[in-house]
């Protein structure tokens, strides 16, 4: 049984900003910060199967597409790599790629690839604060500058770039051929409200993603059955033992605890592995209602970071 506030480690990016405050008060004085990964504090723990990134861009990433869990299973890896984006904060302009605009043959894809076309391929669209994205593994994407977002995604570093914006790091072509589906990116399905505190967001065979918002003053319970994870998006609170912020994410597994919410209110992310809601997950405690008419039916402090070099 866990409950522990997540360590985090550093990723230096070419392509990332100078302040990450409000989001860490990590000393990240040197090289840009692109992302910030929150890990068990335990090294010895079973791996999770979800991994809790934040991004911060000033620059676009690359062009790259990640392996579905068929085609990873077909290169002899565990799992492919299915992710989700909540936008933290985009500047004006701020877009993503998602998709191509129309459909190509692996032929057309490989020409794309060579001779740097595919880059005026890609579907880009604009981005504000509170936007969230679904990238299924096999679709073709990329960040732009100037967002913050979190990432939940299958536990995998597999990625295949298709193009780099001048960065001259090498490309993956024939991977990223046959892991891409080529075309234009499906449609995603509306946020489904669970109670009046809970919205999911995305609900796949490999993980959900909820958004939360606690009203001031509040109290819960909350019973993980599986594994979990709490990102505070904003205001703070109280989660067994562990306080909490704006920017500390909690991992909890096979336990329970309750949760005290601030006089601000408290408003987070929470994401475990798919492909159903877990209903049980919270309860109220305050006496009120929280189903709406259609619902279905450790001790930690905020930690120094560490240094370490992650492939975008």
């Amino acid at each position: 049984m866990t409950i522990e506030h997540a360590s985090v480690q550093v990723a230096r990016k070419p392509w990332g900003v100078a302040d990450i405050r409000p989001w860490s008060c990590i000393d990240v004085s040197g090289d840009p910060v692109g992302e910030l990964w929150f890990e068990r504090i335990d090294k010895d723990a079973p791996g999770s199967a979800l991994l809790l990134k934040l991004l911060f861009t000033s620059q676009p990433l690359s062009i790259q597409v990640h392996p579905n869990d068929e085609f990873a299973h077909a290169i002899d890896l565990p799992n492919g790599k299915t992710e989700a984006w909540y936008i933290l904060s985009a500047a004006p302009g701020a877009r993503v790629a998602l998709g191509l605009t129309r459909r190509l043959t692996p032929q057309a894809l490989r020409a794309a690839i060579r001779d740097g076309s595919i880059a005026g391929l890609v579907q880009w669209r604009p981005v504000a604060k509170g936007d969230f994205i679904c990238v299924p593994g096999g679709t073709i994407h990329a960040i732009g500058a100037g967002i913050v977002l979190a990432e939940i995604q299958q536990r995998s570093d597999t990625t295949f770039r298709l193009f780099d914006f001048g960065r001259h790091r090498e490309l993956h072509e024939d991977d990223a051929v046959a892991a891409s589906v080529a075309g234009p990116s499906q449609a995603q399905s509306a946020p489904r409200r669970l109670t009046d505190a809970r919205r999911i967001l995305v609900a796949s065979p490999q993980f959900v993603l909820e958004r939360v918002d606690f009203q001031a003053n509040s109290q819960w319970a909350l019973d993980a059955n599986r594994e979990t994870w709490m990102l505070v998006i904003e205001g703070k609170g109280r989660i067994g033992h562990t306080d909490a912020t704006v920017g500390d994410a909690i991992f909890i597994e096979a336990d329970s605890a309750g949760i005290a919410i601030g006089p601000d209110g408290m408003s987070g992310l929470v994401a475990y592995p798919g492909p159903d809601p877990m209903v049980s997950l919270m309860q109220d405690c305050t006496g009120r209602a929280t189903k709406s008419p259609d619902a279905s039916t450790g001790t930690g402090s905020r930690k120094s970071g560490k240094i370490i070099e992650a492939q975008t």
